[in-house]
């Protein structure tokens, strides 16, 4: 594909043009130049209002369900729901079935997705099947495609097994992804535990059922000396302990989710079960902590959280809906919106090339010469999410019927061109 985006701020801190408005002139996948009004006979014009490029965003945490689960998420519904909300790259979770534990499995999911607009990368488990007991071949599933590895959503429990795929992982530099969550503190909370559960009758789960996870991660991969990304960061505590260990010289980083940045606690009371979510919606300390920190660099990265759930799962009373939002159509607009003071600079460290750095991927730099992946976005357009606009085969979305500034306008990536309808 041949285009030229016109008059575009690019928004790159690895690139020597950021900061610059520009013409982009891409042909076969290539960016050929970057400069001031670039003609090209024949050559399709890309222009929009405060257009806004970045190298392609990544999340690090999503749910696409297949294999196994393929009537809440196809690799294709969630790759083209990753393209408009502007990612050209996701990793998914290994809680399929079978769980993607084996080099067989991820080969499946590399081959299958080489046509899709978006690039799939699969998080290899730490144990087989997800399961918590024994250490899976992480090796293998490495050299097959395996960026980085993780249980998923099913967190480690045990310190001994953590430990090991910790030392195990640093012999090739890799990295471990963990959700904080100690399942043996209150495991039939369904919210944050405090005022709002106890106004609701529903029984809570605490904060220390993380911190405590945080804290004895922390000293697990202290030990080991290796890597740990922790996801789904949601107390003023747990940051507090992720900045002591990283002071001490701990190799530990985070990420926050858009819904621990937007809701709090209090806005579960009318029993939505699309605020169902694990980690729970914080009080509102918690979320202004987060907020704070995502501002002020104590989070490395936004992680989607994309979980999609079928109606049979989330239209039933609250106790029995599943945990989960989808959210890689809505994550940029939603903290954007929420946070309006935070830099374009901020959003693209967080969406981008933090998560890559974590990841020892390379970070597509706009650069002549190179090649083109990019986000195309437009943050002070102002727009309304709708149903119809749902490109998830689930539809569990608390943010329907909501406004929003600022919005993804597509992707190119793959040498071809992804855009949002307008």
């Amino acid at each position: 594909m041949n285009i030229v985006i016109k008059q575009a701020k690019i928004i790159d801190p690895t690139s020597p043009y950021n900061g610059q408005i520009a013409d982009i002139h891409i042909a076969s996948g290539k960016i050929v130049s970057i400069g001031k009004n670039i003609s090209v006979k024949g050559v399709k014009n890309l222009e929009a209002d405060g257009l806004h490029v970045s190298p392609g965003w990544i999340d690090i945490f999503s749910d696409f369900a297949d294999p196994g689960f393929e009537f809440r998420e196809t690799l294709e519904t969630g790759a083209n729901a990753a393209a408009a909300g502007g990612y050209t790259d996701v990793c998914i979770v290994p809680n399929t079935r079978p769980a993607i534990d084996q080099k067989s499995v991820v080969e499946y999911i590399v081959q299958k997705t080489r046509q899709l607009p978006v690039s799939i990368h699969p998080l290899g488990s730490i144990t087989r099947g997800a399961e918590g007991k024994e250490l899976a071949e992480m090796y293998d599933m490495k050299l097959s495609g395996a960026v980085a590895f993780s249980d998923g959503k099913n967190p480690l429990q045990s310190a001994g097994i953590l430990v090991k795929a910790l030392q195990y992982v640093k012999s090739f530099n890799g990295v471990l992804i963990q959700v904080p969550d100690d399942k043996s503190i209150s495991p039939n909370g369904l919210v944050n535990e405090g005022i709002t559960s106890t106004q609701m009758g529903l029984p809570g789960r605490p904060e220390i059922a993380e911190e405590i996870a945080v804290a004895s991660n922390i000293k697990l991969a202290a030990y080991a000396e290796s890597k740990l990304h922790f996801t789904g960061i949601s107390t003023e505590t747990s940051l507090k302990l992720i900045k002591e260990a990283r002071q001490k010289k701990t190799a530990v980083t985070c990420s926050a989710t858009p819904y621990n940045l937007v809701f709090c606690d209090e806005d579960i009371t009318a029993y939505n079960t699309n605020l169902k979510v694990n980690p729970p919606l914080r009080n509102k300390k918690d979320r202004k902590a987060l907020q704070k920190a995502v501002a002020e660099g104590g989070v490395d990265v936004i992680a989607a959280h994309h979980i999609p759930q079928d109606k049979d799962h989330k239209i039933v009373e609250f106790e029995y809906a599943k945990n989960g939002m989808i959210s890689l159509q809505t994550a940029y607009a939603a903290i954007n919106t929420v946070l309006p003071q935070v830099p374009q600079e901020r959003w693209v460290e967080l969406l981008c090339v933090n998560p890559r750095r974590i990841l020892n991927m390379d970070v597509p730099t706009i650069a002549e010469g190179n090649e083109a992946s990019l986000t195309l976005f437009l943050p002070g357009q102002q727009w309304a999410f709708d149903e119809k606009d749902i490109l998830s085969r689930s539809k569990n979305s608390p943010f329907i019927g909501k406004q929003f500034t600022g919005r993804p306008l597509g992707i190119y990536h793959k040498n071809k061109l992804t855009l949002n309808k307008q």
